[in-house]
């Protein structure tokens, strides 16, 4: 097939789904042809080494990645998000015409970010089968009283309906999908998957040792941003119950650092480690230095229908998971028996489970690990998020043309 891909962000950018989709698509002999923006997450300026400009293609034997200008919004604030949303929607519209004629069907990685883009591109496309992978849905109280957010959230529900297939990112984000005007009969769930090549079961180095400390106690680490979304508050309180018991582990950096940093200097704890954001090539031997991996979530009805990067990533290397969220990404980790769960945002919850976790033995700690590990190649993997996206832009042409175009992908 001759599939183009739309999507805001795509590597060198943290966009791996986007990235390793259309190199896999490509090794299994489609034709790919990326339609994207320059490198500028999380907004701006663009990347070191990049200049926007018009003409700009990168070719392999399959794959083609086509750039396009759009506002760099670095420190602008909402109006600036909404004129880089905007003037890549412009910038799609102009160069998809060209450089995806012929296409047989298109895939959108669709981010609130890229609603406008994906509207546009449809204007201009509109005879192409479509598969719409949603990887996050606006919230509608967002919207309210927001006039350029209501703008975004109508996109999206344009989009929705007229997508030919979507694929959903998490189970509960069909029911959000659906009731925002997707037809319930087109709607598929597809995991999202890691980069394997990095996360896998390793052995850790003293050094990762060295940094995870521990002294004895059960290691729980959360890897990744600090922010309000995730509410590491709670996870600091569950520690202090248990100063003897548990050590926990912070990897990363965000908006909420220093106030986890006061809060633990203000109980006085010495079973709380901050470390500082490490390459993600150095993550696989600071998972296996720890017993446990943190994954937590505020209590906000949008995040029960995601599940984080984290837990993909945690689960690819087999490392057991306390999961403090509510939704999709706990049943996730309960139906898998990969670890232990409890409700968002309830610190003397955690602090049981914590003590629960200290008292699994390290075989059946390791028993978890592996039936994560099983869980996450049999359902969350590259090739079986492949499988699916492939097997739904196989569909969204038959069911658009009632014929499939010649199969060029070696064993489909």
């Amino acid at each position: 097939m001759r599939i183009g891909v739309l999507s805001y962000h795509f590597p060198p950018e943290p966009a791996f789904v986007p990235g390793s989709l259309a190199e896999e698509l490509a090794a299994r002999g489609h034709e790919v042809r990326v339609l994207t923006g320059f490198p500028d997450y999380p907004g701006g300026p663009v990347y070191p080494g990049w200049r926007q400009r018009w003409h700009h293609e990168t070719r392999g034997e399959r794959l083609t990645v086509r750039r396009v200008p759009r506002f760099t919004a670095d420190g602008a604030g909402p109006r600036g998000r909404l004129a880089a949303q905007l003037s890549f929607a412009a910038t799609v519209a102009a160069a998809g015409r060209g450089f995806l004629r012929g296409i047989d069907a298109l895939y959108v990685c669709h981010h609130p970010a890229g609603a406008f883009a994906a509207a546009a591109l449809g204007r201009v496309l509109p005879r192409v089968p479509t598969v719409l992978h949603v990887q996050d849905v606006w919230p509608g109280e967002e919207a309210d009283g927001d006039r350029w957010a209501q703008r975004i959230a109508a996109a999206s529900r344009s989009a929705y309906r007229s997508a030919d297939r979507i694929a959903v990112s998490a189970p509960s984000m069909r029911d959000l999908v659906t009731a925002a005007g997707a037809p319930a009969d087109r709607v598929r769930l597809v995991l999202n998957w890691t980069d394997e090549r990095l996360f896998r079961p390793v052995t850790p180095g003293a050094q990762a040792r060295r940094l995870v400390g521990g002294a004895g106690r059960c290691v729980v680490m959360h890897a990744g941003t600090m922010g309000a979304q995730q509410g590491l508050e709670t996870a600091v309180r569950a520690a202090a119950a248990l100063e003897h018991t548990v050590h926990l582990v912070l990897v990363g950096s965000g908006a909420q650092e220093l106030r986890l940093r006061a809060l633990t200097a203000d109980l006085g704890l010495r079973n709380v480690r901050f470390v500082p954001r490490r390459s993600a090539l150095d993550m696989p031997e600071l998972y296996a230095a720890a017993d446990y991996q943190l994954v937590t979530a505020r209590d906000l009805p949008e995040l029960r229908g995601t599940v984080p990067a984290k837990v993909q990533a945690a689960l690819a290397c087999a490392a057991p998971v306390v999961a403090a969220a509510g939704g999709d990404t706990a049943e996730l980790v309960e139906r898998a028996r990969a670890g232990l769960s409890c409700p968002p945002e309830d610190w003397a919850a955690l602090a049981d489970r914590f003590w629960l976790a200290a008292a699994i033995p390290a075989a059946a700690r390791l028993e978890m690990g592996r039936r994560g590990r099983d869980a996450y190649l049999r359902e969350m993997s590259l090739r079986a998020g492949v499988d699916r996206i492939e097997r739904l832009l196989h569909e969204a042409v038959d069911a658009r043309t009632g014929k499939r175009p010649p199969n060029t992908a070696r064993g489909a």
